[in-house]
């Protein structure tokens, strides 16, 4: 696409189809998403409703042959510019100050040879024009089609105009040529477009390829035998084997094998992580070395179609700066066609000559042209979108980059937020050897926490016999001992000495632990405390953000957050997910707030908080509801959501603020005649090259 005007040509172009019942387009990214009736058209007839008028549609874009089609037209276009310069150079400007005389092609005798260089002149500034340009008159062409005057419009009646003029003085025989301005307009303008566009699709490349990415078909186990199916078929509980080299289709978890996955697209960690049985994968990551089973997740959706979602809606929507920049641009053109031919009328009102008073009207077209504007929001929020993922921070709605501010009140979730979400030995009250052989034991139990209880020790080699599992507990003997581990009421029932391990265990649940006691031989020796470990970079969080009031919002117990009541101004525990929102309201009415969580509980919050900001493996409730997501387990990364916003945000009100100054400065002067066309298409090129330069800068 070349402006945002294209966005509305191709609209109203899939609109006017019998079955689409959805379409949008996004300049910034190039796309355009269709949704349609497949019983009452199909993606043929889509395409190739879309397809022409200098568009070309396809399911994976082919950025070389684009590119290269691009920089053609530069090159001759620059080629036939040098080419055609030194005639006025060297005849027609010392002609136009009187140097040599007024005739600049006196010395050509004859009317045939006198003709000769005016029309080679008239035919390189046509292969300019033409050619090079042939995207900017479309882009007209497209305005009015879509009637949305653009900046496309001012610049091809600019051209358009000078050598039509220059193309009549020609057939007359006169030497007063503009061709000049039409071709270095259109270089200008072109030579902008090119950069602009390398920027934009090195910003937005990475949507390209999720884009591409994307698995369209799954190899499915059926018993002995495997079938292909698409991906849309796979259901909750299907085994799908993925080899070496091919992408995991959907989100699961690995019922056999053992590979390394790399999952660097979703997470941006280039190292590949190992899998084995019971890991989750995400749909979109590669397995490298070795084939896996894995069992479908309920939903069967994949990660990467939910980032490839969650990017696009990022990167293709405006926000209101924008909105008012596109619908400022919309009247702004018009006015100054109108006040090109006003300039017009009252320069010849005013005894000014035709060609002067031409010129002064194209100059106020092309030093008008607002290119900085229609650029300054969709370059910056898709360098913005992409510098944030690729530091793990996937920003899935447009409005953070207007809420973003200081935070008042910073709230968080508890259970896979502040902590883990995931059990491990936090520590051992009482004999350790005990708790070793328990390990032991424990490592033949099917109990949940048996998993984490046998990775808190170095478990013996020692021989396990007589496995037995009961209603409160486990037993076995266990080097020739007899080892017990479980709740308190298992040692009373077998009548074993409890000592003082009731008591421990009654303060571990209170701190919000789970007790697990140890015994051996009639007597209770140790009570190991499995809890869920605290994240890293806390500290970190409250240096970025430096909010007021920091609150901990959990539906736990009391006991299990208690521990963060140093770190945090409030606790507030056993809040149900309704209660959380009402929370955030409370505390939204107040100031700014922002809510950090993961899970599907604390998704109404996310999405009735200032910024929501879901992190870790979010369930997808949570990132749908979130404003931004983190894609590590660290929480030091959290303020960058806010610093990659605030970068983001300054960019566009930079460009803004410099797109309304250089107008604002340039219209006049052209009024005045104290600039001509030749100067107004740079200062209108170097506006544009200004804006793509800022927006261009990493912001983390």
């Amino acid at each position: 696409m070349h402006c945002s005007t294209c966005e509305l040509f191709l609209e109203s172009l899939a609109d006017d189809l019998e079955g689409v019942e959805a379409v949008s387009a996004s300049y910034a990214t190039d796309t355009v998403r269709v949704v349609y009736d497949d019983e009452k058209t199909d993606r043929e007839t889509v395409s190739e409703a879309l397809d022409g008028h200098g568009y070309s549609v396809g399911l994976e874009p082919d950025e070389a042959e684009t590119a290269e089609s691009e920089s053609l037209r530069l090159v001759v276009g620059g080629f036939f510019t040098f080419l055609l310069m030194p005639w006025y150079v060297f005849y027609l400007y010392p002609s136009y100050v009187g140097i040599g005389g007024e005739d600049a092609f006196a010395e050509f005798t004859g009317p045939v040879a006198r003709y000769i260089p005016l029309f080679l002149i008239g035919l390189m500034a046509s292969v300019v024009l033409f050619y090079t340009g042939y995207p900017i008159l479309r882009g007209a062409y497209v305005s009015l089609r879509a009637r949305q005057p653009n900046m496309d419009l001012l610049v091809a009646v600019a051209a358009v105009s000078a050598y039509a003029y220059s193309t009549v003085a020609v057939v007359l025989g006169s030497t007063h040529l503009y061709y000049d301005v039409s071709v270095a307009v259109v270089m200008a303008v072109s030579l902008g477009g090119y950069y602009e566009t390398k920027v934009k699709r090195r910003s937005t490349e990475l949507l390209s390829d999720l884009t591409t990415a994307r698995v369209d078909e799954a190899e499915v186990r059926d018993g002995d035998r495997t079938r292909t199916v698409s991906v849309d078929e796979l259901t909750g509980g299907d085994y799908v084997v993925v080899r070496a080299g091919e992408r995991v289709p959907v989100d699961g978890v690995v019922v056999e094998g053992t590979a390394a996955v790399d999952e660097s697209l979703m997470t941006g960690e280039s190292l590949p992580v190992a899998k084995r049985e019971g890991d989750r994968v995400i749909g979109g990551s590669i397995v490298t070395d070795d084939a896996l089973v894995v069992e479908v997740a309920a939903g069967a959706e994949s990660t990467l179609d939910r980032l490839t979602e969650l990017l696009w809606s990022a990167q293709s929507a405006e926000g209101n700066v924008q909105k008012f920049a596109d619908r400022l641009a919309t009247v702004f053109v018009p006015l100054v066609l109108l006040l090109g031919a006003s300039v017009f009328v009252y320069r010849l009102g005013t005894g000014t000559g035709f060609t002067s008073a031409l010129l002064a009207a194209l100059t106020v077209l092309v030093v008008s042209c607002p290119c900085a504007m229609g650029l300054a929001t969709p370059l910056a929020v898709a360098s913005g979108v992409r510098d944030a993922l690729e530091n793990g921070i996937v920003l899935t709605n447009d409005a953070v980059f207007e809420r973003v501010g200081e935070t008042d009140n910073l709230l968080f979730d508890k259970t896979g937020t502040l902590t883990s979400g995931e059990m491990s030995v936090t520590e051992v009250h009482g004999d350790s050897e005990t708790a070793r052989k328990a390990a032991a034991v424990e490592r033949l139990s099917s109990h949940p926490v048996a998993d984490a209880f046998v990775d808190g020790f170095d478990v013996p080699d020692e021989p396990v016999e007589g496995f037995s599992s009961h209603t409160r507990g486990v037993s076995a003997t266990v080097g020739g001992e007899t080892v017990v581990a479980g709740a308190v009421d298992e040692f009373k029932r077998r009548g074993w000495e409890v000592n003082g391990a009731s008591e421990k265990a009654r303060l571990v649940r209170e701190n919000g632990g789970f007790p697990v006691v140890v015994g051996v031989d009639g007597e209770a020796t140790a009570v190991v405390s499995l809890g869920d470990t605290e994240r890293t970079g806390l500290d970190e969080v409250f240096d970025g953000f430096d909010a007021n009031h920091k609150v901990v919002l959990t539906g736990d117990s009391p006991g299990s957050a208690e521990r963060f009541s140093e770190d945090f101004d409030e606790v507030l525990a056993g809040v149900p997910p309704d209660g959380k929102k009402e929370a955030v309201r409370r505390f939204s009415a107040e100031g700014t707030t922002t809510m950090v969580g993961d899970g599907t509980n604390d998704a109404p919050a996310l999405a009735a908080a200032d910024v929501g900001i879901a992190v870790g493996s979010a369930t997808a409730l949570a990132t749908d509801a979130a404003d931004a997501v983190v894609t590590t387990d660290d929480l030091a990364d959290l303020p960058k959501v806010f610093d990659a916003a605030e970068g983001t945000r300054r960019r566009i009100r930079q460009n803004i603020g410099w797109a309304l100054t250089y107008n604002a400065v340039a219209v006049p002067l052209a009024v005045v005649g104290a600039i001509n066309p030749f100067f107004a298409a740079v200062a209108m090129a170097t506006s544009s090259f200004l804006v793509v330069l800022n927006s261009s800068r990493r912001v983390l």
